[in-house]
């Protein structure tokens, strides 16, 4: 990469620093003693928040620097963030006229100040989040709804993201996030030791469901004397992916990815997840699962089989080197798309930021300029990495503290030299192929069942690790534990899902 000019570099940064305290999408609200003062000074300050308003649309009106500030979780602020940000800003101002301010939020505080955030919204122009709150926080005006104005602005960014995506986001029409288009889709693979494939003579490449795999890990456990499929208490909740739970917070209600009508189902009821709870279950009694499951904190850090999302090459570039083992694998099921899969990390925009068209293009830039995307995912070239005679990205320390999950596509990201194979291309293909969900773009507002599905998610917890783990009988306790929810209001949560699907169509 070209080196910058050292005295601009100087300017820059000096300009940094006082500029500082200009970024974010608007001023602090004013507090309760100053709201206590006389009808002259409320309509002083009034005027001047106006004034102040209308002076950053102007700024950005006229071509001059717009500052946006952009909250995400990582692992706190980078130490050398001030030069990081010099050189950055020197690139942003060049190509769309703005100033980058991060702040990145320690991962054991980030539930907290992302809700002050989202609650606050004048303190961030863009904001990281998930599916987890991205509903509850639309329905709040939390965020802008960026539709009018995405394709005319960012025309790159709109078709860059495959439509699926911007269908996943939609919320009644509008469109309040930018998706990351990274491994948005998910596909569930068996991992297996490669030294018990050969020496038991696995045939694991023709084995795609639960049931395929029992002969195989019985020949395992018989021959090592030891269980080889380990689960932790929280058990292996794959068995339910076959559907579709819409980010209703509940796990017991969803939609095949296979059923174009749209049912609204039991999930613990339906055929296939009993056959698999049944597996499960009868794993367990042969020993085949461990006898701790149900209490087992942590699952150890080598497992003879085991279940992952992912893509094959993870194969050798996540899994066997955590084993310190060569693994092979075979994929379960299909690889689907839905809400909660492209949920996963999303960037949205402040309905309070003034500058919502410089915030989207900066979005853009991320996404479609491998110059920006390294700078986030890296960090500062020449200090924490830096380019080689072929191109590739050489790490020179692990200290970048950002989080590359949260800011943008990896499909723009440069391969780093320690990587024989693009893994990201393996990615790609596999959201290409992806089943999309049939309530795909249905978001499902759960305001009016709040207290019945607070019960019904206390009760399915009590039974999930017993179930999910193969520790409880699912003959015995699915009915069981059905009764339990429909007693608190099961069902008429599952009418309600029901009504604003066929609403939606």
């Amino acid at each position: 990469m070209k080196k910058r000019n050292l005295k601009v570099m100087a300017l820059l940064t000096v300009g940094t620093m006082l500029a500082g305290s200009l970024t974010g999408c608007g001023s602090e609200p004013a507090d309760n003693s100053s709201a206590q003062g006389s009808s002259g000074e409320s309509s002083q300050q009034s005027e001047e928040q106006q004034s102040e308003e209308s002076s950053e649309e102007q700024q950005a009106a006229s071509g001059e620097v717009v500052d946006i500030k952009w909250a995400m979780v990582g692992n706190g602020m980078p130490d050398n963030y001030d030069a990081w940000k010099a050189e950055l800003d020197a690139y942003l101002e060049e190509k769309i006229g703005v100033h980058l301010d991060v702040e990145v939020v320690k991962w054991d505080d980030w539930g907290n100040r992302r809700n002050i955030l989202a609650k606050n919204n004048t303190e961030f122009d863009i904001l990281f989040t998930d599916s987890g709150t991205y509903a509850s926080d639309v329905r709040t005006n939390t965020f802008a709804d960026i539709s009018g104005v995405l394709q005319s602005t960012c025309p790159e960014l709109y078709s860059f993201i495959p439509a699926d995506y911007w269908d996943a986001v939609s919320i009644d029409g509008g469109i309040y996030a930018v998706p990351t288009y990274k491994d948005s889709s998910a596909t569930q693979y068996f991992i297996w030791d490669k030294e018990l494939v050969d020496k038991y003579e696995i045939d694991y490449e023709n084995m795609h469901d639960l049931q395929s795999l029992t002969d195989a890990l019985t020949k395992i456990k018989d021959g090592e004397g030891s269980e080889p499929f380990i689960l932790a208490s929280d058990g292996l909740g794959a068995v339910l992916d076959k559907y579709d739970g819409m980010g209703a917070g509940l796990p017991g209600i969803g939609v095949s990815y296979n059923d174009s009508t749209k049912k609204a189902v039991s999930i613990y009821e339906q055929d296939d997840i009993m056959a698999d709870l049944k597996t499960l279950h009868e794993w367990y009694k042969a020993g085949i699962i461990n006898q701790d499951a149900e209490t087992l904190g942590e699952a150890p850090k080598y497992r003879m089989c085991y279940v992952a999302q992912g893509w094959p090459l993870a194969a050798k570039t996540v899994w066997g080197p955590n084993m310190e083992k060569e693994v092979v694998v075979s994929q379960w099921g299909d690889t689907h798309l839905s809400f909660s899969t492209v949920g996963g990390s999303l960037n949205c925009i402040s309905s309070s930021c003034k500058n919502v068209e410089k915030a989207l293009q900066l979005l853009e830039l991320v996404n479609t300029d491998s110059h920006v995307r390294d700078a986030l995912y890296f960090g500062l070239e020449g200090e924490n990495f830096e380019y080689n005679s072929e191109g590739r990205v050489h790490k020179i320390n692990t200290d970048w503290s950002m989080a590359g999950y949260t800011q943008g596509t990896f499909f723009n990201v440069t391969l780093t030299d320690d990587v024989e194979e693009n893994q990201w291309d393996e990615v790609r293909a596999l959201n290409e192929s992806a089943v999309a969900s049939p309530v795909l773009g249905i978001s499902i507002d759960t305001t009016e069942f709040e207290g019945e599905l607070a019960n019904c998610n206390e009760i399915i917890e009590r039974y999930r690790k017993g179930l999910l783990t193969g520790t409880s009988d699912p003959e015995e306790t699915v009915p069981k534990m059905m009764e339990e929810l429909r007693a608190s209001g099961f069902d008429t949560i599952m009418e309600q899902v029901q009504a604003q699907i066929d609403a939606a169509q």
